[in-house]
């Protein structure tokens, strides 16, 4: 299993990867998020950069004629 820290360092490569790694790092992340014996200290870390992550994702892919 991967630990929360490699969790939340793959989430901060998600620019430097392509779209299926950026998918798989992001499915890690849920299911740390979704693991109760996880520190809730990692699990708000990773939840802050997952959301950010997911922000600027819909900034870059979303156009202005776009619904989302």
């Amino acid at each position: 299993m991967t630990t929360p820290k490699e969790v939340f360092d793959h989430l901060q490569q998600l620019e430097q990867v392509d779209t299926v790694q950026s998918a798989s790092y992001r499915e890690e992340a849920q299911a740390v998020l979704a693991d109760d014996g996880v520190s809730l200290k990692w699990r708000q870390a990773i939840s802050d950069l997952l959301n950010q992550a997911n922000h600027d994702l819909a900034l870059h892919t979303v156009g202005k004629e776009d619904s989302y």
